[in-house]
C-alpha cells in the first residue's frame, strides 16, 4: 500500500499497521471464503439486499421503532471495528504508539482513517444493497427513495465515527490499579468442593472468559442473542423481510454459535492441557463438561423455538417440518461439537453445510 509522501509518519505508520492486520486477518479466512462463497455464492446478494432496507423502511416507520432499528444497524456496522480491535492496535503495540510524542489531533486522524480502512468495504456494500432494491424497484420505495438513501448514507458516517471511537479508546492508557487495602490475617481452611468438576469448569472455563481483554464471554453472548432475535423474527413472521431470508439467518447464527462457542473451549482445553495432564485427577470428565456447555446455548435456542411454534398458528405450519429441522439441527450441532480431528476446511465444510441443510429445511415451514 502507497502514501502519499505528504503523509505524515504517524499515519502513516497506523496506516501499515493495520494494512499488514487486515492481510494477516484475511489470510486466516482464505479457506473459510472459498468454501463459503462455493456453496452459499448465490445467497450472498440476497444478504447484501437487507443491508440498506433499514435505512431505506425508516422513513415509513414510526419514530421510535425507525430510531432503535438505525440505531441496531449503527451497532452492527461499527461491530467490525469492534471485533478486530485487538487485530489493528494489539496490546504491546497500543503501548508503544501511546508514548510517542504525538498530538491528540494526529491521533484522532490517525484512528479515523483505520476506520476508514474498514468502513469502505461497507460502504461498497450498501451502495450494492440500494442498488439491488433500485432493481426491484417495490411500490413502497417511490415515495421515500431519497430521504432512505440519505438515512443510509448518515447511519455509514455515523458508524464510521462510532468505529473512529473504538478504537481511540483502545489508544488510551489502561487505568491504574489501585493498590489494594490492607488485609487482616487470617486462617486458610483448605476445602473440596462438592462438585468439583463443575467448580473446575468454572474456574478454568467460565471465568476466563470474561477476564482481562478475553473477548470470548461477550462474542458469545452477542452471538446468542443475535440467534434468539433472528429465529423469533422468523417463527413470528416479521413482515417485509422474505421468510426463506430469515429461515437463513436463524440458521447460521446457530450454527455459527455453535461453532465458535466450540473453538474457543478447544482453544482452551489446548492450552490447560500441559496442566491438566500433570494434576492428579482425571481431565476427562472436565473436558467433556466444557464441550457439553459449549453445545448448549444452540440446544437451548432450539427448545425455545419448539415453545414458541406449540403456541403458533398449526394450520400454516407443515406438520413434520419442525421435527425434521430440530432433529437435524441437534444433528449438525453435536457434530460440530463432537468431531474435534476435523481439518480446519473439514470444518468449515460442516459449518457450511449445516447452514444449507438447515436453511433448505426451513424454508419448507410454513405452508
Amino acid at each position: 500500500m502507497r502514501l502519499p509522501r505528504s503523509t505524515h509518519p504517524y499515519l502513516a505508520l497506523r496506516m501499515r499497521l493495520a494494512h499488514h492486520a487486515l492481510l494477516q486477518f484475511i489470510a486466516s479466512l482464505t479457506s473459510s471464503v472459498e468454501i463459503f462463497v462455493l456453496l452459499a455464492g448465490p445467497v450472498l446478494l440476497g444478504l447484501l439486499s437487507v443491508m440498506a432496507l433499514p435505512g431505506l423502511m425508516a422513513p415509513t416507520l414510526p419514530w421510535p421503532t425507525a430510531l432503535g432499528l438505525l440505531s441496531a444497524q449503527i451497532l452492527l456496522t461499527s461491530l467490525p471495528a469492534w471485533l478486530l480491535r485487538k487485530r489493528l492496535l494489539p496490546g504491546p503495540i497500543a503501548a508503544w504508539l501511546r508514548q510517542l510524542p504525538v498530538a491528540p489531533r494526529l491521533r484522532w486522524s490517525a484512528d479515523a482513517l483505520v476506520a476508514g480502512m474498514l468502513m469502505l468495504p461497507l460502504g461498497i456494500a450498501y451502495a450494492i444493497s440500494i442498488i439491488v432494491w433500485l432493481v426491484q424497484s417495490p411500490a413502497w420505495l417511490h415515495a421515500v427513495l431519497a430521504p432512505g438513501i440519505a438515512i443510509n448514507l448518515a447511519v455509514w458516517l455515523l458508524a464510521w465515527l462510532l468505529s473512529t471511537c473504538i478504537l481511540s479508546l483502545r489508544m488510551r492508557a489502561p487505568r491504574p490499579v489501585q493498590q489494594a487495602q490492607e488485609q487482616t490475617t487470617s486462617v486458610y481452611v483448605p476445602h473440596t468442593p462438592r462438585w468439583r468438576t463443575v467448580f473446575l469448569w468454572r474456574r478454568l472455563f467460565w471465568l476466563p472468559f470474561w477476564r482481562n481483554e478475553n473477548v470470548t464471554g461477550m462474542q458469545q453472548s452477542l452471538l446468542l442473542a443475535g440467534t434468539v432475535a433472528s429465529m423469533l423474527a422468523w417463527l413470528l413472521r416479521v413482515p417485509v423481510v422474505p421468510g426463506p431470508l430469515l429461515g437463513l439467518l436463524a440458521s447460521a447464527s446457530l450454527v455459527i454459535l455453535t461453532d465458535r462457542g466450540d473453538k474457543a473451549v478447544r482453544e482452551q482445553i489446548a492450552m490447560l492441557r500441559p496442566s491438566l495432564d500433570a494434576w492428579p485427577i482425571a481431565s476427562k470428565p472436565l473436558t467433556v463438561l466444557a464441550c457439553a456447555f459449549g453445545v448448549l446455548p444452540g440446544l437451548a435456542v432450539l427448545l425455545g423455538a419448539g415453545l414458541v411454534l406449540h403456541w403458533a398458528d398449526a394450520s400454516a405450519l407443515q406438520r413434520r417440518v419442525p421435527l425434521v429441522y430440530a432433529v437435524v439441527s441437534a444433528i449438525c450441532l453435536l457434530a460440530i461439537a463432537g468431531l474435534p480431528r476435523l481439518t480446519a476446511r473439514g470444518r468449515v465444510a460442516l459449518v457450511v453445510f449445516s447452514i444449507l441443510a438447515l436453511s433448505a429445511i426451513g424454508s419448507e415451514l410454513w405452508n
